[in-house]
């Protein structure tokens, strides 16, 4: 058995207020260890974001315990939480949150000034195919070109792991499977642990260990002990 990087102790998750409540995430647990890659899977409203979240140091939840590298996140202050999310995590947002006054390589470098072993933006920029438009403002590129420069900028961090929302939600499927590929080779190549929520089950194939959720719980959790490369599957 590899390092435990993620653990969730009975976490729960609930919005609202006492008249009003939404029980996003009811009594989960699972661990991950390094390197693995990691789909989970749901329909819309199954919990699978608000985990993402938390994993993400963005949410804390409303009781149970989440660690990362053995250390105790869900009890982190908002300074602990920064630091965090500054070092440990990259994230690949659904809606990119790319600066729309920074060119693409000005959106991907920016990571240089927050963490010392970033990884070139150059070299990222061209591994998710976009050497080309690095000088183009958001404005100037399509949402699939946005969003593989959202990717470019998560993986430039360099971080221990990789967080994904729909990550090749808004990309051709030609496009999708060259980034699936960039993320799969991050943990085969580079140990790093690949954490992707989606709808599409296609992913599972593909993974490492898959977590199916429905109505805030795991329904399923399994283990693919010959996952199918990226192109062997059928997109």
């Amino acid at each position: 058995m590899g390092k435990i990087v993620v653990e969730f102790q009975d976490v729960t998750k609930i919005y609202g207020n006492k008249e009003h409540t939404q029980l996003a995430v009811n009594h989960v647990n699972f661990s991950i260890e390094e390197g693995e890659f990691v789909v989970i899977l749901g329909q819309s409203g199954a919990g699978k974001s608000t985990v993402l979240n938390m994993l993400g140091g963005m949410d804390q939840p409303t009781s149970g315990k989440v660690f990362i590298n053995g250390k105790e996140i869900s009890s982190y202050t908002d300074n602990q939480l920064s630091d965090y999310r500054a070092f440990t995590v990259g994230f690949i947002f659904q809606f990119y949150n790319l600066l729309p006054s920074l060119t693409a390589y000005e959106n991907v470098a920016l990571t240089k000034d927050i963490v010392k072993n970033a990884l070139s933006a150059d070299e990222m920029l061209e591994a998710v195919g976009l050497s080309d438009h690095k000088h183009k403002f958001p404005t100037q590129m399509s949402g699939g070109e946005q969003q593989r420069v959202s990717i470019a900028r998560a993986l430039s961090k360099n971080p221990d792991i990789i967080l994904g929302d729909e990550p090749t939600g808004a990309l051709d499927s030609e496009t999708g499977v060259s980034v699936l590929k960039l993320l799969k080779s991050m943990c085969k190549e580079r140990g790093k642990t690949v954490i992707l929520v989606t709808h599409n089950a296609d992913f599972a194939k593909c993974a490492d260990r898959v977590i199916r959720m429905k109505n805030g719980k795991i329904r399923e959790m399994y283990t693919n002990e010959h996952p199918l490369k990226i192109e062997e599957v059928e997109w």
